[in-house]
């Protein structure tokens, strides 16, 4: 029988990284455009993102401090999603450089704005993938004590989804071939979904 780590998170890990993002991993990539009331426009990526609803679809990222998305969704009430792919990993890194407000990380990024259809904030028009949002919730996250902690989780209903038509087969979306790009770790850590990755299980009936 293996031995085990044991810590209690409150009294430290003990060990030369903290483990909780290396075990909770790969996490999708949350790089969310948003854009003010005053027309600023901001991209940055969140490492703690996901779907938490099908019908009707629900997303929803968690600001660790209240950054300038947060900022601009609680202005505006809108955020565009946009999926980061293997090619996209450089550029993605360059939007999240800590930059005052205002400062615009398309161009930082050098990447190009595309219009949303149904919301103000655009789209990272090289991003296969956009999901347009309408603010649902935003829940300041709490300890199990009740003690409000300065993290804010964000939840948006998808009103809007755009995806490249190369990446439907047969009216499937290709996952495996995507080249989706997702959090896995310490501080440098990525993980490109692959092909050869890929395991089919049949659920029980």
């Amino acid at each position: 029988m293996s031995t085990k780590h044991f810590y209690e998170p409150a009294s430290g890990h003990g060990l030369a990284h903290d483990p909780f993002n290396a075990i909770v991993g790969p996490r999708p990539i949350g790089w969310v455009s948003t854009q003010g009331a005053d027309g600023s426009v901001n991209l940055a990526p969140y490492s703690f993102f996901n779907a938490f609803n099908y019908k009707p679809p629900i997303i929803g990222f968690s600001s660790i401090g209240a950054k300038d998305s947060l900022r601009n969704v609680r202005e505006t009430g809108e955020f565009v999603w946009n999926l980061t792919t293997r090619p996209l990993a450089e550029a993605m890194n360059a939007s999240s450089a800590a930059v005052p407000y205002g400062v615009d990380e398309f161009t930082l990024a050098g990447l190009t704005k595309a219009p949303s259809r149904l919301v103000a904030p655009p789209r990272v028009a090289e991003s296969p993938v956009n999901f347009e949002c309408k603010l649902a919730d935003i829940v300041q996250l709490k300890t199990a004590s009740g003690t409000l902690v300065p993290s804010w989780l964000v939840l948006g209903e998808v009103i809007g989804v755009h995806i490249d038509t190369a990446l439907l087969k047969n009216g499937v979306f290709d996952t495996f071939g995507a080249q989706i790009l997702l959090r896995a770790g310490g501080a440098t850590a990525y993980a490109e979904i692959q092909p050869q990755t890929r395991l089919d299980i049949t659920r029980p009936e």
